[in-house]
């Protein structure tokens, strides 16, 4: 049993495709087949069931990629250990980020930290939480900024800081012509929210509680807060939205945000980690240089209501 025997089942269960496998691991179909099959020989079970299209581990194969991971995982520690002991600041740091992050919180520090450390190659997914959690586990990718709790025993929860939710309102709605909102006075009803599988989504059905309404002729879901704002602006209603969302309003849009009333709702945004991820030096540099960019208005410390989202 080799490494790189390791390496090549892991491909084929990512990819489905032993071409597809072979072309990640920068070989030849036939080498990457023959390699599996002597591992398969060696260990006496079939890893793959190559009848199914498209192709897909047996249970057993399921069990022995799952070590895989954590072989390979444990054995790219031994490159970090020494780069770590030399104080090297360098290589692939692989984040996953969720949209109603990305496009608020990316653009305040990406320059800056690409700046500050010209030898880490920054690759950058906007993936939904469970995806991040999923491709943490699988060693796809390196760090998650996502919102937190997640109470996963696998991770590890560095928490950056706390955004309030606000309400972005219609000027036809009730609610346009209060200063400060609470969640009893939200109508569901009248809320434009996320499709399933954000997380944001989930706090915002957690915030406002369910209340007879009228039926809505028109309703719309999507991945877009952006989007969600447009329709507020042209049709009616109200959407929740994170406070980096505000920082580059307009002073019309400005106009229409209404913040809620203590306990403030919250919504705790952490970077997290593999508890065995050995890149401890990307891990705090990527850390302090998004801390370091977040306006001094926006607490670091645990204020108001935090609303989970699982």
């Amino acid at each position: 049993m080799t490494l790189v025997q390791l390496e090549y089942i892991v491909a084929v269960d990512d990819k489905r495709h032993f071409a597809a496998a072979a072309k990640k691991c920068f070989v030849t179909q036939p080498t990457l087949s023959m390699q599996i099959q002597k591992l398969e020989e060696q260990l006496e079970v079939q890893i793959f069931d190559r009848s199914k299209h498209p192709i897909a581990p047996t249970e057993i194969g399921k069990k022995i990629i799952k070590q895989a991971r954590i072989i390979l995982m444990e054995a790219g520690k031994l490159k970090t250990v020494i780069s770590n002991e030399r104080e090297i600041l360098s290589g692939e740091l692989r984040v996953g980020i969720i949209p109603t992050l990305s496009p608020y919180l990316l653009p305040l520090f990406i320059n800056n930290f690409l700046k500050s450390y010209p030898d880490i190659n920054l690759v950058i997914q906007e993936l939904i939480t469970d995806q991040i959690i999923e491709k943490i586990e699988k060693n796809q990718l390196d760090i998650g900024i996502i919102i937190t709790p997640v109470e996963h025993n696998q991770l590890e929860e560095l928490p950056l800081f706390y955004e309030e939710f606000v309400a972005y309102v219609s000027e036809t709605n009730p609610l346009f012509n209060k200063l400060e909102i609470a969640p009893k006075d939200i109508n569901l009803g009248d809320v434009w929210v996320l499709n399933e599988g954000h997380c944001f989504r989930n706090q915002v059905l957690n915030i406002c509680k369910p209340r007879k309404s009228k039926s809505e002729k028109f309703r719309f879901e999507c991945g877009s807060l952006e989007a969600l704002k447009k329709i507020v602006d042209y049709h009616n209603g109200l959407t929740l939205l994170p406070e980096l969302a505000t920082l580059d309003m307009t002073e019309a849009e400005l106009d229409k945000v209404r913040t809620f009333s203590n306990p403030v709702p919250v919504r705790e945004v952490s970077l997290v980690v593999h508890k065995s991820f050995a890149k401890k030096g990307l891990t705090k540099a990527l850390y302090n240089s998004v801390k370091a960019s977040i306006p001094n208005d926006i607490s670091s410390k645990k204020s108001g209501k935090i609303i989970r989202w699982r």
